[in-house]
């Protein structure tokens, strides 16, 4: 019989005990895996969704909620700012581009923004089908809206007032499909956007009355610096402004992850311990194998094995269960990751994948297979120090 036939027996021998540490290490490894899956596609999703807006400038309020509302379209906004802030900024020389954003409505959730055709370009918005507005009440679907929506180009509906699902729809007033956007990973995907005329056109037949030019309003502003010197003095000079309040995404995100970091950590040192245990049940339970198998160790000795062979023998077991929970915690760990992803695509938050793939998960695959040699270094030195002439003169 082959030596890693023989050691899959022996492994079994004992179903007990050889599921339970099957069952501790896989779960080391998948809460590990979970961990780092998720923690590497919020953070690609974030810095995607943050590249090339350095300030968000919204109403006075928390920097926090301007930047996730404005960035990832995940909180309510602070209020609304006049529209001549646009201008103002655009005018300001440390501002190489300031993009308008107008929010307030959703279709089935998904967040309706008012801005111009260069948010698309920040985020490298392509074309699936149809073209961008032209006009007022013409609307382009993010991949995700449509998928979920299942509108098409030409088709028409009517928004929700608020950013919730549960809001009154503007009956009057509909938008019409004019293009939808291929999916690219960003923010882009789960919104719908428009012209800024359209958020005002609905809103004014919402409130029964049309509002000056002058008086009109948008939710926030999207900024990009001329110059890295910006960064110093443009968010102090627009905090000064009265009724607006400057957030740097960069700054929110590392105070955000510094916070949600706890629980990462907490998980990660979970699943350390369960593999430390496992790791610590494999060796108890290798040793104990050794000396209950003393006389058919002793008899593969007699049959011509090696002390080598016999020692392999022991390890061999070590490896097959450190294999078996490698390929386990990893299923299982993608399989957590796309349980968050759908739950969080029914709340249209951030993207997460089951199917992401890390070149980190081979450190977890070598982590366990290390921890499996340690465990059975010892037992497999036990054996191979066997004496087989005591053991045979051993009284029964």
């Amino acid at each position: 019989m082959s030596l890693p036939r023989l050691a899959w027996r022996y492994l079994w021998a004992q179903p007990l005990t050889a599921g339970l540490n099957l069952l501790l290490l896989s779960l080391g490894l998948a809460a590990m895996t979970f961990v780092l899956l998720v923690s590497e596609q919020i953070d690609a999703g974030v810095r995607r969704d943050m590249a090339g807006i350095d300030l968000v400038v919204g109403a006075k309020g928390s920097p926090m909620q301007i930047m996730l509302a404005g960035v990832f379209h995940l909180d309510t906004p602070t209020g609304n700012i006049p529209l001549a802030t646009i201008e103002r900024l655009r005018a300001h020389p440390m501002v190489a581009q300031a993009l308008p954003l107008s929010l307030g409505d959703s279709l089935r959730g998904f967040r309706i923004v008012g801005t111009s055709p260069d948010y698309l370009e920040l985020y490298q918005g392509r074309l699936a089908s149809g073209q961008v507005w032209n006009e007022p009440m013409q609307a382009l679907l993010g991949a995700e809206v449509a998928r979920v929506t299942g509108l098409k180009v030409g088709d028409q509906f009517a928004g929700n007032h608020g950013l919730g699902e549960q809001g009154n729809e503007h009956e009057g007033q509909k938008y019409r499909v004019v293009g939808l956007l291929a999916p690219n990973g960003s923010v882009l995907d789960r919104l719908v956007l428009t012209d800024l005329a359209s958020v005002w056109a609905v809103h004014e037949a919402h409130h029964g009355a049309a509002e000056p030019a002058a008086a009109r309003e948008i939710t926030m502003a999207l900024v990009s610096y001329r110059s890295p010197l910006a960064a110093i003095s443009l968010p102090r000079w627009i905090n000064a402004q009265e009724g607006l309040q400057a957030a740097a995404p960069a700054l929110e995100t590392a105070r955000l992850m510094r916070m949600v970091g706890a629980g990462t950590e907490l998980l990660r040192a979970f699943g350390l311990l369960l593999l430390l245990a496992a790791g610590l049940s494999v060796f108890v339970a290798l040793l104990h194998s050794v000396r209950a198998r003393q006389s058919d160790l002793a008899m593969l000795r007699m049959l011509g094995a090696s002390p080598l062979r016999v020692a392999l023998l022991v390890g061999l077991e070590a490896l097959i269960l450190a294999v078996l929970a490698c390929l386990i915690g990893l299923v299982l760990g993608h399989a957590l990751t796309g349980l968050l992803g759908a739950v969080l695509a029914s709340q249209h938050s951030l993207r997460i994948s089951g199917f992401w793939c890390s070149v980190w998960e081979f450190g977890i695959a070598l982590l366990a297979l290390l921890l499996a040699l340690l465990a059975s270094a010892w037992p497999a030195w036990a054996s191979f120090r066997l004496d087989v002439t005591e053991l045979l003169q051993a009284p029964r």
